[in-house]
């Protein structure tokens, strides 16, 4: 008999922590091989995860509620091998890759290049290696007894937090010259490009990350603080909250899309043009699809019209569908229109994405759209469902919204806002008539479409809803 304990993995996606959604077993649980134990948010969605090996549940580490970064150990289990081989088997997950200049690493496992080693058992700051460069942090390999379930206090604003078990440390910290020897800066690249750009010195701004990793929230935190001479770092102000304020933790899915928006408001240039169409055709398609059986027990809105418009306009302006490509200083045209759709779920705002939407007949594409909205409305939208697109819908008008300015998803070029449809007065042959109207806003990244192509793209999908029988044309 042997005490194995689980460790919270990557699962894919490049993650540095996750929140302990609900637990499905309690202690005196049996459970088997792969049986799904515990659910966790992301910063993508929520995610159910099997456990490694079969036994008995003897301790929840982890308590409902608590975010904990990758690699610490969120259950144990009695097992029946004759010794507990830790961190030898590995949940069915697919293998990371390697994102945002992070290694992704599996249950407890650091980069490759770490050698595993027994650590103390309360958590301290690792020294700095006299090297100069910071080393990975050693992963320990899992003790013969379970870990307490007592999580640790929560990091001040002001001091580093020190995590509970030791997570795969950044590949590429950077060492920082000062004073008589070198402050060693835990940073991943995209943050230190972000402080480089602010003018910021990383030695001096204080790290909120686990390990002491300085993350993008504690730069453009420092960013934002007043500028005070000969204080040598960076002291928020108490904040006093009166009786009927309530402070929510920002984390998870509204978290990583904070982030992402920050990073694509200040890193693409937009530009944003709106036109109103008539789209009193489109309505009228809608209604004859809604009864041909080849959508039978399907949901046919004026949003499918649309994304199949985005599809063939694509087609003749294809920097509609590109990306522009930083590090390499290259445009990257996609091979496939892999369609997002903003979807609003109770945990943030997401936008899967329907994979090679442009090759999809009009029945096959009302399929993906039903069956996405479905997904995102339970939030279960797995990460691979997130990655990867190409071009995004935003459809603001299921609100009452007539449009607005929206923000491009970081990765892509542009992005589409489909406002209300409302019947309003319209001038047809000088004579003012009821109308089907609405308003469609595109904002793209000046970058690589210029204003000619970013109207063309415009002109065609709008042409497309006020006649639907333009598409021949593409």
């Amino acid at each position: 008999m042997g005490i194995q304990q689980f460790r919270l993995p990557d699962v894919g996606e490049g993650l540095v922590e996750a929140e302990i959604v609900s637990w499905k077993v309690k202690p005196g649980d049996t459970v088997k091989l792969n049986d799904t134990v515990v659910e966790i948010e992301t910063s993508k969605s929520l995610v159910e995860l099997p456990v490694p090996f079969a036994g008995v549940v003897t301790e929840l580490l982890v308590p409902e509620g608590e975010t904990v970064p990758v690699g610490t150990p969120i259950i144990s289990v009695q097992t029946e091998s004759a010794e507990a081989l830790a961190d030898d088997m590995v949940p069915t997950i697919p293998e990371p890759e390697e994102t945002g200049g992070r290694t992704a690493v599996l249950v407890g496992y650091g980069p490759k290049t770490t050698d595993a080693k027994r650590r103390q058992r309360k958590p301290s700051t690792p020294p700095a290696p006299a090297t100069g460069v910071a080393a990975p942090a050693p992963v320990p390999p899992t003790p013969p007894a379970p870990a307490p379930a007592v999580a640790p206090p929560a990091p001040s604003a002001s001091a580093p937090a020190v995590a509970p078990a030791a997570p795969a440390a950044p590949s590429s910290p950077a060492p920082v010259a000062g004073g008589n020897g070198s402050v060693h800066v835990l940073a991943k690249p995209p943050v230190r490009k972000l402080a480089k750009d602010l003018g910021i010195d990383l030695a001096v701004v204080p790290a909120t990350g686990p390990g002491g990793v300085i993350t993008r929230a504690d730069v453009e935190g420092y960013a934002a603080a007043p500028a005070v001479a000969d204080v040598p770092a960076y002291e928020p102000a108490p904040v006093v909250s009166g009786r009927e304020d309530t402070r929510v933790p920002v984390k998870g899915v509204q978290k990583a899309m904070a982030q992402a928006m920050v990073a694509s408001a200040f890193t693409a240039p937009h530009v944003t043009e709106w036109i109103t169409v008539d789209v009193s055709a489109t309505m009228e398609l809608v209604e004859r699809l809604k009864s041909d059986k080849a959508f039978k027990d399907l949901r046919v809105s004026p949003l499918l019209i649309v994304a199949k418009a985005v599809t063939l306009a694509a087609r003749r302006t294809p920097i509609i569908n590109a990306a522009w490509d930083e590090q390499a200083q290259e445009i990257v045209y996609k091979g496939a229109v892999n369609l997002g759709i903003a979807a609003a779920t109770p945990r943030g705002l997401i936008v899967p994405n329907i994979k090679g939407a442009d090759s999809l007949t009009l029945p096959d594409l009302c399929r993906a759209l039903n069956d996405l909205v479905a997904t995102a409305r339970e939030g279960k939208t797995q990460p691979a469902d997130q990655t990867g697109g190409s071009f995004t819908i935003t459809n603001v008008g299921v609100f009452g919204v007539d449009a607005g300015t929206p923000i491009i998803n970081p990765g892509e070029a542009a992005i589409l806002a489909f406002g209300a449809v409302r019947k309003q007065p319209w001038v047809v042959d000088d004579e003012i008539v009821p109308r089907w109207i609405t308003t469609l806003a595109l904002s793209f990244d000046h970058r690589l479409i210029d204003g000619e192509k970013g109207s063309t793209f415009l002109a065609d999908v709008a042409g497309i809803l006020e006649d639907p029988a333009r598409a021949l044309m593409f």
